[in-house]
C-alpha cells in the first residue's frame, strides 16, 4: 500500500521508497526528515477535499507533504494476531 492510500490514524511501517520518482530536492528533504525503510509512520489528515498537503507523523515529528511524494512511499500495516493472545 502507498502512504497516500493509508487510512488516517493507522500506524504503519515504511517498506520501500521509490527514490527515482522524486526530484532530487524532494528526496533530500525526505531523507533529512528520517524517511527510510523500517520507520514507523502514520497519516494524520489531509487538506479539504483530499488535496495537498497530507500531514504525516514520522517518529515524533509531524510533516506536511504532497500526495505525489507520499505515493512514492510504500507502507505495510502490521496486523495483530489476536488469536495468539
Amino acid at each position: 500500500m502507498r502512504l497516500d492510500q493509508l487510512p488516517f490514524r493507522t500506524p504503519a511501517t515504511v517498506s520501500a521508497i521509490d527514490w527515482s520518482v522524486l526530484s532530487e530536492g524532494d528526496g533530500k528533504r525526505l531523507r533529512n526528515l528520517g524517511f527510510d525503510e523500517g520507520v514507523e509512520i502514520e497519516a494524520l489528515h489531509a487538506a479539504p477535499w483530499g488535496k495537498d498537503p497530507l500531514a504525516v507523523r514520522i517518529g515524533r515529528m509531524t510533516v506536511a507533504m504532497r500526495r505525489a511524494q507520499a505515493a512514492a512511499v510504500s507502507v505495510h500495516i502490521e496486523m495483530l494476531d489476536l488469536a495468539a493472545e
